[in-house]
């Protein structure tokens, strides 16, 4: 398994869908539920830097001829993840 800060947006999303399926069923423990949240803060975190880099890049395209060009960014269905 990569490391955190190696994964791909990708990745760490669908780990994270996967966390929030356990979380939701019934077979863990008090424990095991703690420590499946805590990594999927941790995911949550990493998604959400890999979107603000991806907002950053595309803002840096939107440059034109020396003036910013001003459009609105939707990311992942249109939430506002940069906030």
């Amino acid at each position: 398994m990569p490391a955190r800060e190696e994964l791909k947006f990708e990745e760490a999303l669908q780990k994270l869908e996967g966390i929030v399926r356990a979380l939701e069923g019934e077979g863990l423990t008090l424990e095991e539920s703690l420590d499946r949240y805590q990594e999927g803060i941790k995911l949550v975190r990493l998604c959400r830097q890999r979107l603000q880099e991806v907002e950053g890049k595309l803002q840096a395209l939107l440059i034109q001829e020396g003036d910013v060009v001003e459009k609105e960014i939707n990311l992942a269905g249109g939430e506002n993840y940069g906030a």
